[in-house]
């Protein structure tokens, strides 16, 4: 047996080990996912401001950026009892709507492509012939765009790509296993996605435009608590810039998101939809030549979770999510409900993790009543060294283990879809529920249709990278249907977009002599606040669930997408997601394990995320070096 080390994996989203054991035959028989740096932002929350906890938590990372603050948001409201007035959930849907987007695409494009795409070998494919495939691929993008067809735009793609070769200024091109057998993209697809990846940079800086109109800035866009902090401007139709007075919700900038909204909308359905179906057909199995594809590989056994997202009609009405509430278990089509304040459907355990819990290692404690005991040395650390290696059979990791009555569970791109799809109806119903039917349709066109594969095989690699496609072109779908009906309810004078004090009052009568400025009234009826609230992230369920006293955080827990996923073993040495995914794995060169890439990069990996660790003067104490040994 031998034991392969890569460490970190991820690209840019935090730092994430990964220690798999294969056979003589180079298959892997098992795998540890080890979080290598700590997250603590349950302990600096601890005797905060509740209407801070927001700004803060949307520091656990720069890439989940919307995300941690809405559902810190949310938590508070939540344990207050008020629901925040229809424009601001509108609002909030076409932030994280964005977020999702311009998330999804930059995953695919310039972290997850490289894995798929031999980027080196662009160099040497034929630009003529690169023009006919994107003529047949992308019709519609070349067309709208005003680019030519023509061997000349692909040259200069070339061009670049050779400059930044001859400079060594290949940044996350760097590193790469180029030239490995698993590549299977003719150099024409390499030339061509290696182009997209270029366009998807200036794409992204300009999408990203909307979290500015709405909250000020990107990233970490400002929220608060009882709506959003943006308000409809009092000369809405007579600005003739952005500039000219009044706020940020204006004619101008709506007139922008519809421009933004439109520009995702192009570059998803035209590029981003026809490039990874592509890229599909080559890494699918091939019959005729023995290849076993990526929807063979990958599969973490059909347990899916989802917390939920984008509500139609208000948060609590859980019948108008657009992404449903609900768990399946594998083998089972039933979505069964999901209660987030019962004590014994979520828990996390620690047995295998580099924490401490009062009561014993071996029970699961429920978030609301989570500790966060740090306790590194007693837990199986291994003395940090060039050549450390876990220690599996005690802690392995900064990540506890979530479980859902009992069960490992997948979350992200794939739950989404699996959950929308058998949640899809035969006859036309509520917004959400047409949705649903959308959803079923691609699935259907996509991965049955046009790839030939069974609804099975989704559960895989590759499912992943189509699920993660096709929810990205349903969300951009809403995003129009929630800013049409945004600028309806403006023109018809519904300007609201926070919660006042008497609102909330009335909303929640406990609340008596309540103010939004003074936290001292916010214990009013109840010596304690619980409250929990959730969203989908890009990457899948998060959650935060907080306790209030005296008009401070008490205590306050997280539940991050990838520590569903990433998750170690629990008390009973179940496997994590992302351990279970890679059992069965053969790899091409043990030394360069190209295979094990693609799985954990599928789940797009943000290890809670992205900590770094300096001395109060801001000098870096640790500096990580990306390797890949054999042991």
């Amino acid at each position: 047996m031998t034991t392969i080390v890569i460490d970190p994996v991820t690209r840019i989203e935090g730092h994430l080990r990964i220690e798999a054991t294969i056979d003589s035959g180079n298959t892997i028989t098992s795998a540890y996912s080890s979080s290598t740096m700590a997250r603590g932002i349950e302990i600096i929350m601890q005797g905060r401001d509740p209407r801070d906890a927001c700004h803060i938590s949307q520091r656990i990372c720069g890439v989940c950026t919307v995300v941690h603050g809405l559902t810190s948001v949310r938590a508070v409201e939540n344990a207050l009892g008020v629901k925040v007035p229809e424009n601001a959930e509108l609002i909030r849907n076409l932030m994280i709507g964005a977020q999702y987007i311009h998330d999804h695409v930059m995953h695919f494009y310039h972290l997850h492509a490289l894995d798929w795409v031999d980027v080196v070998s662009a160099l040497d494919a034929n630009s003529l012939a690169t023009a006919e495939l994107a003529k047949s691929n992308n019709p519609k993008y070349y067309t709208s765009t005003g680019a030519y067809f023509d061997a000349s735009y692909f040259d200069k793609t070339k061009a670049k790509l050779k400059n930044l070769l001859d400079r060594n200024q290949l940044g996350l091109f760097a590193n790469g296993y180029w030239g490995h057998p698993e590549y299977r993209l003719p150099k024409e697809g390499n030339l061509l996605a290696v182009a997209h990846y270029l366009e998807a940079l200036g794409w992204a800086r300009e999408v990203v435009k909307l979290h500015t109109i709405f909250g000020g800035k990107d990233p970490h866009p400002n929220l608060v608590v009882g709506g959003v902090p943006c308000s409809v401007s009092s000369n809405y139709n007579q600005q003739a810039s952005e500039d000219a007075g009044g706020t940020s919700l204006n004619k101008v900038n709506m007139a922008k998101v519809t421009a933004l909204i439109a520009k995702m909308k192009d570059f998803v359905d035209n590029v981003y939809v026809p490039d990874t179906t592509l890229v599909a057909r080559f890494y699918k199995s091939d019959d005729l030549t023995g290849y076993e594809g990526w929807e063979k590989r990958g599969g973490t056994g059909g347990n899916f979770l989802c917390y939920g997202e984008f509500p139609e009609n208000g948060i609590r009405d859980l019948e108008s999510l657009l992404i449903p509430q609900g768990a399946m278990l594998s083998g089972d089509t039933a979505i069964r409900s999901l209660d987030m304040n019962n004590s014994d459907e979520i828990k996390e355990y620690v047995a295998h993790s580099w924490y401490r819990y009062d009561g014993g290692d071996l029970e699961g404690l429920h978030p609301s009543i989570g500790q966060t005991n740090l306790d590194y040395a007693n837990r199986g650390g291994p003395v940090p060294g060039d050549n450390y290696a876990l220690n599996v059979n005690n802690g392995y990791s900064w990540i506890k283990s979530p479980r859902w009555n009992g069960n490992p569970m997948e979350v992200g791109p794939l739950a989404h879809v699996v959950l929308m799809y058998n949640k899809a109806k035969e006859n036309p119903g509520t917004v959400a529920e047409n949705a649903h039917k959308d959803t079923k349709k691609l699935v259907d066109d996509i991965w049955i249709n046009q790839l030939g594969l069974t609804l099975p095989a989704i559960d895989s690699t590759l499912g992943r990278i189509a699920a993660r496609t096709i929810e990205t072109s349903v969300i951009a779908d809403a995003m129009s249907r929630w800013h049409d009906k945004l600028l309806v309810n403006i023109s018809k004078g519904n300007l609201a977009t926070f919660v006042t004090d008497a609102d909330a009052i009335k909303q929640n009568p406990s609340l008596t002599g309540f103010k939004w400025t003074d936290t001292s009234t916010w214990n009013l009826g109840a010596k304690t606040r619980i409250g929990v609230g959730f969203t989908e992230a890009p990457r899948g369920a998060l959650g935060h669930w907080l306790s209030i006293e005296s008009g401070k955080i008490k205590n306050y827990q997280c539940i991050v997408a990838s520590q569903w996923n990433a998750g170690p073993r629990d008390a009973k040495d179940v496997p994590g997601p992302y351990e279970k995914s890679l059992e069965g794995h053969s790899l091409a060169i043990p030394t360069q394990p190209l295979e094990i890439l693609r799985t954990i990069h599928s789940f797009d990996p943000c290890i809670g995320c992205a900590v770094h660790v300096t001395d109060p003067n801001g000098t870096e104490l640790i500096k990580v070096n990306v390797s890949t040994t054999l042991r």
